[in-house]
């Protein structure tokens, strides 16, 4: 017997986002000149390849990782040096 999935689109809220810091991520997914075409292309795959449960579930497993990194070494493109190609 299937289970459905809990959606993650709505209810109750769990964090509070500081309009500052949703300010600043629009910022720089809209206009910073280094940020914001990596932000797009990433958004622009995750939307044609995950449903919009996937989507939301994607934002608050980083949003959560970002808050509390887990406990393992950083991935390869995590720890190369920004000026490396």
């Amino acid at each position: 017997m299937s289970v459905s999935p809990t959606s993650l689109l709505g209810g109750e809220s769990v964090y509070c986002i500081n309009q500052a810091q949703l300010n600043e991520a629009v910022r720089l997914y809209e206009s910073d000149p280094d940020a914001s075409p990596r932000l797009k292309q990433f958004v622009e795959q995750a939307q044609c390849e995950l449903s919009r449960n996937e989507q939301a579930a994607l934002a608050f497993v980083l949003i959560e990782q970002l808050r509390n990194p887990p406990d393992k070494a950083p991935c390869a493109c995590q720890s190369k040096n920004k000026n490396e190609v």
